[in-house]
């Protein structure tokens, strides 16, 4: 089958204007001020959520200390902010790219269960090597994993038109229950267990403890510096290359795409496959830097927020790190302003869930705060006179 007879779909018009919202920086505006008015008005919000159940003001400025406090208010704080951010900036960063080639990923939730999966047992069955050795192999098992869960909804898209969202949503759901089928089996179950709970990783295929030698209690682990690097990777992939420029393409109007000679097919199943290795990534971080084993749903919504991250990062690789250290400092915080202030940590979802709301319709912004609509431009290249 040729590129041209590809049966994949070219959005509508109004999604393919949604898609826009969500990749383009037209100016500092739309990249920086409206994200950060999303967040002060959600915390806004949030407050007037705990003072209406009874809590005084001062209790309510009482919670948000505690919710900084819990945040970046010592070294350990920082520490469990981090390591909060760090599967967030690779989740995160799935979405992005997806966007970026007007593709929504849901299915970032089964990339990284399938992607643990893979490092799991990548990090319990090969035994005897060094670790420079071991770990590289266990995270290249969840990139594998996570492409492969990812090359799934790209090829049914680009070969039969099926939309993305619908095929990511049920292969979460399939890759959830993958999950509680094989840690019952003798592969993954560990010996003498009959609940489902695999076989502890090698410490060589452990990721080191930043901070270890400071304190052992210091969390944050060499996937921190992992993220890093696939974030300076995507940015560099997505505008400083060819595949990147076609992803944004494609992205911006396939059918412009198509008649410029770019296949189509092959945007959508590389760039399925590139997300799903980040949310594999992802997942595999979570594996060998924090849990050491995996359980039932040990992704723990991580695939949902790294929407919100990539909303609220503007689909910009280095927006989407700060946004994943934000919602970070929200997880850490949180737990604290539950202990010191009594307030439930479901509140942290609430103003999550109005930041989302907020980033995704620009408009309410806008005309809350009576700012100046900016005139869109769609470039996605810069010439001589540009």
């Amino acid at each position: 089958m040729t590129d041209t007879d590809t049966r994949s779909e070219v959005p509508p018009a109004q999604e393919r204007s949604f898609m826009t919202q969500l990749t383009t920086s037209v100016n500092w505006r739309t990249g920086l001020l409206i994200p950060f008015l999303a967040v002060v008005t959600a915390l806004i919000i949030g407050a007037i959520l705990i003072m209406i159940t009874g809590s005084s003001f001062a209790d309510t400025v009482q919670a948000y200390l505690a919710l900084l406090q819990g945040s970046v208010g010592s070294l350990k704080a920082v520490s469990e902010t981090l390591t909060a951010a760090t599967p967030l900036i690779l989740a995160g960063l799935s979405v992005a790219i997806a966007f970026r080639a007007g593709l929504f990923n849901i299915g970032g939730e089964g990339q990284i269960l399938i992607g643990g999966m893979f490092a799991v047992w990548a990090g319990f069955s090969i035994t005897g090597l060094p670790i420079y050795v071991h770990l590289p192999i266990a995270l290249a098992a969840g990139i594998l994993g996570g492409a492969i869960w990812g090359f799934i909804p790209g090829i049914l898209k680009a070969k039969t038109g099926a939309h993305e969202v619908i095929v990511t949503i049920m292969l979460n759901y399939i890759a959830l229950r993958l999950v509680d089928f094989f840690l019952k089996t003798e592969i993954f179950q560990r010996e003498g267990r009959n609940d489902p709970v695999s076989k502890t990783v090698e410490a060589s295929a452990h990721l080191t403890q930043l901070l270890g030698w400071v304190n052992p209690a210091l969390r944050v682990h060499l996937g921190l510096i992992v993220a890093l690097i696939a974030a300076g990777f995507i940015h560099w992939l997505l505008f400083r290359t060819t595949t990147g420029f076609e992803f944004r393409a494609v992205g911006a109007n396939p059918s412009a795409a198509r008649y410029a000679g770019m296949s189509i097919t092959k945007v959508y199943i590389l760039v399925m496959m590139i997300a799903g290795g980040l949310a594999g990534l992802a997942g595999a971080g979570q594996i060998l830097g924090v849990l050491d084993r995996a359980t039932p749903g040990f992704s723990a919504n991580l695939g949902f927020d790294g929407i919100a991250v990539a909303l609220l990062g503007r689909s910009n690789p280095w927006g989407v790190v700060a946004a994943a250290v934000l919602f970070g400092g929200l997880r850490a915080g949180g737990q604290q302003m539950q202990v010191s202030a009594d307030v439930g940590i479901d509140l942290i979802a609430v103003i999550q869930a109005l930041i989302i709301i907020f980033v995704a319709a620009p408009a309410l912004i806008t005309a809350l705060y009576r700012l100046k609509t900016p005139a869109v431009s769609t470039q996605i290249s810069k010439g001589w006179a540009s």
